[in-house]
């Protein structure tokens, strides 16, 4: 029986490389995993999640869909209880706030052995401007459309890169990804900048100039960006 996944879940598939022993951080009821195995996409998954209801479901759906001999099953919050012999690190269906938390809380994914597969929920740019500050760079970035939404996945592999404001709403990865989503995307982020810059103009004096100027520097480089991808069309 083959199991079918969300667009979401598959595009975040689509990083992992054939034989990747892949830890699946938050793995709920192990749909992602059970996948990579059936398709022959990794070697070996370790799920886990830090609720052990959702982690018996992962193991009974491991155990139905064939693939249980394959996917071992750990109760831990983040990355800290589970074994460090593995390629690939994902995090899936999470805000970015609990995905930063969890890096922070595993310094030794730095060590240049993992490559982390990442897709956020909300607020991508803090998770990219906490990925470049950190010594990690994003080497693959694209978009999908799943219920309606649009979300973003990424591939970080440990490197230098300094993202410029609009680079955190806008990789340079996403950028070149030629995702036909991408257009949408940015008209999304300019809606959301001009709206949230709108609403520091009505606070007034209690937002700081700073946080102003990164909002409107951000601003200006994606105008600027769709412009120049309008040009090129």
């Amino acid at each position: 029986m083959k199991l079918l996944l969300s667009n979401r879940l598959r595009a975040c598939c689509e990083f992992v490389r054939p034989g990747d022993r892949v830890a699946d951080i938050g793995t709920d009821h192990g749909y992602l995993g059970i996948f990579l195995l059936q398709n022959g996409l990794a070697s070996r998954i370790f799920a886990s999640d830090v609720r052990e209801k959702p982690l018996e479901k992962a193991r009974e759906n491991a155990k139905l869909y064939g693939v249980a001999e394959k996917m071992q099953c750990f109760l831990s919050d983040g990355a800290q209880r589970i074994p460090r012999d593995f390629d690939v690190l994902v995090c899936a269906g999470m805000g970015a706030d609990t995905i930063i938390g969890i890096l922070k809380d595993a310094p030794w994914l730095r060590s240049g052995a993992y490559r982390l597969i990442l897709q956020p929920q909300s607020t991508g740019y803090d998770l990219r401007r906490y990925l470049s500050e950190n010594g990690w760079q994003i080497s693959q970035e694209t978009l999908c459309q799943d219920g309606g939404f649009l979300y973003t996945v990424m591939e970080a592999i440990p490197g230098a890169q300094l993202l410029s404001p609009g680079e955190q709403y806008l990789s340079p990865a996403l950028r070149q990804c030629g995702n036909e989503l991408l257009k949408p995307y940015a008209a999304r982020c300019i809606r959301g900048l001009a709206d949230t810059l709108a609403g520091m103009e009505r606070a007034k004096s209690d937002v700081p100039e700073a946080r102003r100027a990164y909002f409107r520097q951000a601003l200006e480089e994606i105008r600027k960006w769709e412009e120049a991808y309008d040009k090129s069309q």
